[in-house]
């Protein structure tokens, strides 16, 4: 399977066209990741030629305490996520498939291993709510919450647009963000490799081992 190379400036400035609204019931959204794409080409990961830097954001964790992400997941192998709890689709599929993969990992790498859930919902998502969404997942899982500002700011340097929650047309909270998972070199602690909605279990599988190791998948 061949790789998919664009810049990351190209997926910045994608990143205002298209949204995926979790749960509801739009199915005309697509995610924000997605520049162009050939259509023989089925290698779930995105490699960058330009990596992102990670965000700097500084938010609570599920313990209730101060939460430095660039700090915390120096030099370490790490997937960011953003999404919200209550989302009935995207989300839990997004956040198990990665879960079930790292399950397949050696027990060190799984432990060097940082996935980091950051909500788009944080009035809702609260550190205990998070805390027991991600329990039912992946107990090593990163949750953060904060400010929405703040939040909203840090997804953008990513090319990952997020819109504060609203009710839809049948009064239901929705949250709209980008579904991409971007994957981080534990070498340089650079964005290099995205990931859209569309990568499954068996696509992390294949990739983990290489992504912990800071290669190319």
């Amino acid at each position: 399977m061949r790789k998919k190379t664009f810049t990351a400036a190209a997926l910045l400035a994608a990143a205002s066209l298209t949204l995926t609204a979790c749960g509801s019931g739009d199915d005309t959204g697509s995610p924000v990741s997605v520049v162009s794409e050939d259509s023989a080409n089925t290698k779930a990961a995105i490699v960058l030629d330009k990596p992102f830097e990670k965000p700097d954001l500084v938010l609570t964790d599920t313990n209730g305490k101060k939460y430095d992400l660039r700090e915390q997941t120096e030099g370490r192998p790490t997937l960011i996520y953003f999404g919200y709890t209550n989302c009935p689709d995207v989300c839990p599929t997004t956040m198990s498939n990665i879960a079930v993969a790292k399950s397949k990992l050696p027990k060190a790498q799984q432990d060097a291993l940082r996935i980091v859930f950051v909500t788009t919902d944080p009035d809702r998502d609260t550190p205990k709510a998070l805390g027991k969404w991600l329990g039912g997942i992946d107990s090593q899982v990163v949750g953060l919450t904060g400010d929405f500002a703040t939040i909203q700011a840090g997804a953008r340097t990513l090319g990952i647009t997020i819109e504060a929650p609203h009710k839809d047309k049948n009064g239901k909270i929705v949250s709209t963000h980008g579904t991409q998972v971007v994957a981080f070199s534990p070498k340089t602690d650079g964005g290099y490799v995205l990931y859209t909605e569309d990568a499954t279990v068996d696509d992390y599988i294949k990739d983990l081992p290489k992504l912990v190791k800071g290669q190319t998948p």
